[in-house]
């Protein structure tokens, strides 16, 4: 079993992509998950995921990578965080193709929330009681901390919620299609099966949407896996629910910084939190193209870290 660089998040709402127009119409109403009856334990393809993810992580963790220490010591320059936010918001990970979402990096537009943002948890039957009320608990924390750091209103909202965290199994994952198709309205076929039969080496994706040309997300739908240990788990939180704000590419130069494939650090570090000051600096505005941000974020990375070096 080896673990390499992880294809972790799928973004599918740059402004071109037939995936707008389809939201804001009206409001659409979410449908609750099916709700089969619980199996006394996990199944047998369930539990072969959850052996392997832990497997997983102790992998990493025997290398030194899944840091929780935020990059301390790890200093950026201005200039570096200039380019790491170039490459992480305004290019997108993957493009769509004839037959769904390709990963191929492509150059893409500054896309952002301009409404508040209205998280809504969901648990498959098979996530305990105990295990939904830590995840719950993590994930309102987090969405509290991102309203702190974006200066963006959000908020956990089950009842009328514009982002979704699905916290599902494989089976339950596989039986999603008429709740994302529901709650996603103009996905194709082949993008409701990136989520129903999305690969082992997909650790946990998201879905953004934005509305035409705007920029500006309307609607997103995250999915975790169930089987996830702990520290996998709440790492997958933290990428998703951050790349789902209009952070949605990887860049390998970035570090310390989730945004990563390389696993090093499994929680948002302190230079994904200036990322996130700048993707709402009032002096962006979603739309932009990399020509017309870059010497705005050339200005607001010299003004986070307090000169040019």
């Amino acid at each position: 079993m080896a673990a390499g660089r992880t294809v972790r998040t799928l973004v599918a709402g740059a402004a071109c992509l037939a995936l707008a127009g389809c939201l804001a119409r009206a409001p659409v109403q979410p449908v609750p998950m099916p709700v089969p009856v619980a199996p006394a334990g996990p199944t047998p393809k369930s539990a072969a995921a959850a052996t392997y993810y832990t497997q997983v992580q102790q992998l990493l963790l025997s290398q030194g990578m899944l840091r929780t220490d935020g990059g301390e010591g790890l200093a950026v320059s201005a200039r570096s965080l200039t380019e790491n936010f170039m490459r992480i918001a305004l290019y997108d990970e993957y493009r769509r193709g004839s037959g769904g979402f390709v990963r191929e990096e492509t150059e893409s537009r500054l896309r952002r929330w301009e409404v508040p943002v209205r998280v809504g948890i969901r648990f498959g039957p098979s996530v305990s009681p105990d295990r939904q009320a830590t995840d719950r608990a993590r994930i309102a924390s987090f969405v509290a901390r991102l309203a702190q750091i974006t200066g963006h209103p959000m908020s956990v909202d089950d009842r009328n919620p514009n982002f979704f965290v699905y916290v599902v199994s494989e089976d339950e994952r596989e039986a999603l299609g008429p709740v994302i198709n529901a709650n996603l309205p103009g996905l194709t076929p082949s993008d409701v099966a990136g989520i129903t039969q999305m690969p082992r080496s997909t650790y946990c994706l998201v879905y953004a949407m934005a509305e035409g040309n705007s920029g500006a997300y309307t609607r997103a739908f995250a999915v975790i896996r169930a089987e996830h240990p702990d520290l996998l788990r709440l790492s997958c939180l933290h990428e998703e629910m951050t790349q789902g704000l209009g952070l949605p590419n990887d860049s390998p130069r970035a570090r310390p910084s989730i945004f990563n494939d390389d696993e090093e650090f499994a929680l948002l570090t302190d230079q994904d939190e200036t990322l996130l000051r700048i993707l709402y600096s009032p002096e962006l505005r979603p739309g932009m193209s990399a020509a017309e941000a870059r010497p705005i974020v050339e200005t607001l990375a010299r003004r986070m870290t307090g000169g040019d070096s």
